[in-house]
C-alpha cells in the first residue's frame, strides 16, 4: 500500500541517518589518532616572541621556512616524555575559567569551564577544554616571528606572579607577561603578552606591545595558532555523530568547515588555507579583513579572532609527531623604527557555544553551532526553544511545549493526513474481498483498487504531502536537540537528571515504543502479511535504537508520538467508527 511505502520511506531515512553517523564514528577520522606513539616531545620554536625566520617583508614575496620561525614549526626537544616542553606555569583563576599559562612562549596550555563538569553527578570536576599532556593536546599560541632576531627556542617570558585570581568585587583581571631580547642579540627588542580576563566571560583578550628600543628598524609578524590533536570529548555517545574539527570566516563564506582530513591533505607545508573539498587553495599572497578561525567539538569551541579591520593571513598545517593539527592566522608585516612601540591584538574564546555570545564576538561564528543544512529552520526553532525556557524554566518542559507548538503549526496538514488513514481504514474490509477476489490476477486487482478509489473519493495518496512537508522541521528540530549546549546536562523531573544523555533505565524509549505500537493500530493494516510483520517490527527497531539516544531526543518523540495518537485518534474515531 502507498501509505506503507511511505512509512518506509521515512524509517529508511531516519535509518540512514543513524548508518551515516555510526560509519563517520566509525570509519571517519581516527578519533585517537596516534598522539601517545610519539617517542620525542616538541617545543614550539614560534611561540618564542622573535625567533629567526626567512619571512619577507613583502606579502607578495613570502619565502616558507624549513625550520624555525613560521607559525607551526616544531624544533626537535628529547627526553620529555611525549609532553610540551615546560618553562613554569601560572595559574589564573576566575568565576568561570581555570587557566594555565606557560612561560616559556607565553602559551595557554590548560583551560578548565568551571561551569560545566564532566559529569553531572560530579559538579566538582570541571570540563578540560585545553591541555598540553598527550593523547589530548589542545593549547593556543601566539607571538611574533622576524628575521632579524636571534633568540632560541629556549626563550623564555617572565611574570610578577606565579598565581592570579579574580576576587570579589573584581571585574577584569590582568596578566602581563614580559620578554627581552639578550644583550647579544641582533636588536633591542623588548615584548609584553598581556592576558586579560573579565567576570562572567569566555573571552580571552590577548594583547601584545613590542618595543624597538635599538637605532635600527625592526620587522616582523604578529601570529596566533591553536593546534590540538584528534581526541574526541569523553562521554560522547557512540550512538551520534557531531562534527570536531576546525572552521574557518573566509570571503567567500561566514563558517567553512577545515577537516582533520582537510589539514592533513595539505601536509607539513601547508602554510595556507585548503578549503574543504580541497579543490581551492587560498595562498599566503591572499589575506582578508573579517575573518576567525576555530577549533570546534560538541558543545564548544575555541576561536581566534584579529582586530576586525586589520588584514590577516590564514592557514593550516599538519604536525605529524604527536599527530597534531593547527589552525592559525598572522598579521601582515610590521615595520618598527628606532625607538618605536607596535600594539597588536587577538581576542581569544574558550567555551560553550552560546550563540548569543558568538555572534557578538565575531559574524559567522554563532554558526559553529552547527544545524546542518536546515539551519534556516533550526535557528527559530531554538530562539523559540529558548523563549519558551525563558518562561518555565526548565528544559524539560521547553521540548514539551515547543512540540505542542510544533503540532499546533502542523494541526490541518496531520489532520489531512490522519484523514486519508482513517478513509482508507474504512475500506479495509472492501479491500480484503478484492484481494481474495484477485489473488492471482495483480493487474486486475490493482485496476479494481483504483476503480474503489474514485468511486469513494478516496486519495490514497493524501497523507504523503502532508507528512512530507512536517519531515525538514522534525529533523531540524533534531539538529536543535543534539548541538544546543543549553540541554548539556539539563535536568528533567525525577531520574531525569540529564537530557543530554541515555535515561538510564531506559523509561523513556519503552514508553516512546509503546506509543509507536499505538500509532501502529491506529493506521490502516497492509494487505500483504510480510509488509503487517515488518510494521509490527518498527515499534521494537526504534525501541531499540532511542535506548541509547540522550533523553531530550526520547522526550520530544514521546511527546510528538502521544500528540499525534490524540489527533489521529479523534480524526480516525469520526471516521471510521471503529476505534
Amino acid at each position: 500500500m502507498d501509505n506503507f511505502r511511505l512509512i518506509l520511506f521515512m524509517v529508511f531515512a531516519f535509518l540512514s541517518l543513524l548508518l551515516y553517523q555510526q560509519w563517520q564514528i566509525d570509519y571517519g577520522p581516527d578519533t585517537q589518532a596516534g598522539g601517545s606513539t610519539a617517542t620525542t616531545t616538541t617545543a614550539e620554536g614560534s611561540q618564542n616572541p622573535s625567533t629567526a625566520s626567512p619571512v619577507s617583508s613583502h606579502d607578495s614575496n613570502i619565502q616558507l621556512p624549513s625550520h624555525g620561525g613560521a607559525p607551526g614549526a616544531i624544533p626537535q626537544s628529547p627526553g620529555q616524555g611525549g609532553l610540551l616542553q615546560s618553562g613554569g606555569r601560572i595559574q589564573i583563576d576566575t568565576d568561570v575559567l581555570q587557566v594555565e599559562i606557560d612561560r616559556r612562549g607565553g602559551d595557554l596550555r590548560l583551560l578548565n569551564l568551571l561551569g560545566y563538569p564532566v559529569d553531572v553527578e560530579k559538579p566538582e570536576n570541571p570540563l578540560r577544554l585545553m591541555n598540553d599532556q598527550l593523547p589530548h593536546v589542545f593549547v593556543l599560541q601566539s607571538g611574533f616571528f622576524s628575521q632579524q632576531d636571534t633568540a632560541t627556542e629556549e626563550t623564555q617570558y617572565q611574570s610578577e606572579q606565579q598565581q592570579y585570581r579574580l576576587n570579589e568585587g573584581q571585574d577584569e583581571l590582568e596578566v602581563v607577561l614580559r620578554w627581552e631580547a639578550p644583550e647579544d642579540a641582533q636588536q633591542a627588542i623588548s615584548v609584553e603578552k598581556i592576558y586579560r580576563f573579565k567576570r562572567g566571560s569566555y573571552v580571552i583578550a590577548l594583547e601584545h606591545r613590542i618595543n624597538n628600543h635599538s637605532d635600527t628598524p625592526w620587522s616582523g609578524r604578529l601570529f596566533g595558532q591553536m593546534q590540538r590533536t584528534q581526541i574526541a570529548e569523553s562521554g560522547q555517545s557512540s550512538m551520534i555523530y557531531t562534527y570536531m574539527g576546525g572552521a574557518i570566516a573566509s570571503p567567500d563564506t561566514l563558517y567553512d568547515k577545515v577537516t582533520f582530513d582537510d589539514i592533513k591533505e595539505g601536509g607539513a607545508d601547508a602554510y595556507a588555507y585548503i578549503a574543504p573539498d580541497s579543490s581551492v587553495t587560498k595562498s599566503l599572497q591572499e589575506p582578508w579583513v573579517g575573518g576567525w578561525v576555530a577549533m570546534l567539538q560538541h558543545y564548544f569551541v575555541a576561536a581566534l579572532v584579529p582586530e576586525k579591520e586589520q588584514l590577516y593571513y590564514y592557514y593550516s598545517k599538519y604536525l605529524s609527531q604527536g599527530s597534531r593539527y593547527v589552525l592559525g592566522l598572522y598579521g601582515p608585516d610590521t615595520v618598527l623604527n628606532a625607538g618605536e612601540e607596535q600594539q597588536m591584538n587577538f581576542q581569544f574564546y574558550a567555551g560553550p557555544k552560546v550563540q548569543a555570545d558568538l555572534e557578538v564576538l565575531a559574524p559567522g561564528l554563532e554558526l559553529t553551532v552547527d544545524y546542518g543544512y536546515l539551519w534556516f529552520i533550526a535557528q527559530p526553532l531554538f530562539w523559540l526553544l529558548k523563549y519558551i525556557h525563558d518562561i518555565v524554566g526548565n528544559w524539560g518542559w521547553s521540548i514539551i511545549l515547543l512540540t505542542l507548538c510544533i503540532k499546533l503549526a502542523f494541526f490541518q496538514l496531520s489532520a489531512t493526513s490522519y484523514k486519508s488513514m482513517a478513509n482508507m481504514r474504512r475500506m479495509q474490509p472492501r479491500l480484503v474481498q478484492l484481494k481474495e477476489r484477485y489473488a492471482n490476477d495483480k493487474a486486475g486487482m490493482n485496476q479494481a483498487m483504483m476503480e474503489l478509489y474514485k468511486k469513494e473519493k478516496i486519495n490514497p495518496l493524501g497523507g504523503c504531502l502532508p507528512i512530507l512537508v512536517q519531515i525538514p522541521v522534525f529533523i531540524a528540530l533534531y539538529w536543535v536537540l543534539l548541538e544546543s549546549v543549553e540541554l548539556r546536562q539539563a535536568s528533567f523531573i525525577l531520574w531525569l537528571n540529564n537530557l543530554s544523555k541515555p535515561d538510564p533505565y531506559f523509561i523513556l524509549p519503552l514508553v516512546m515504543g509503546a506509543t509507536m505500537l499505538l500509532q501502529h493500530r491506529l493506521n490502516p493494516a497492509p494487505l500483504d502479511p510480510m509488509q503487517a510483520k515488518i510494521m509490527m517490527m518498527l515499534p521494537l527497531v526504534f525501541t531499540v535504537f532511542f535506548a541509547f539516544f540522550p533523553a531530550g531526543l526520547v522526550l520530544y518523540w514521546t511527546v510528538n508520538n502521544m500528540l499525534s495518537i490524540a489527533q489521529q485518534w479523534y480524526i480516525t474515531r469520526k471516521i471510521a467508527g471503529d476505534v
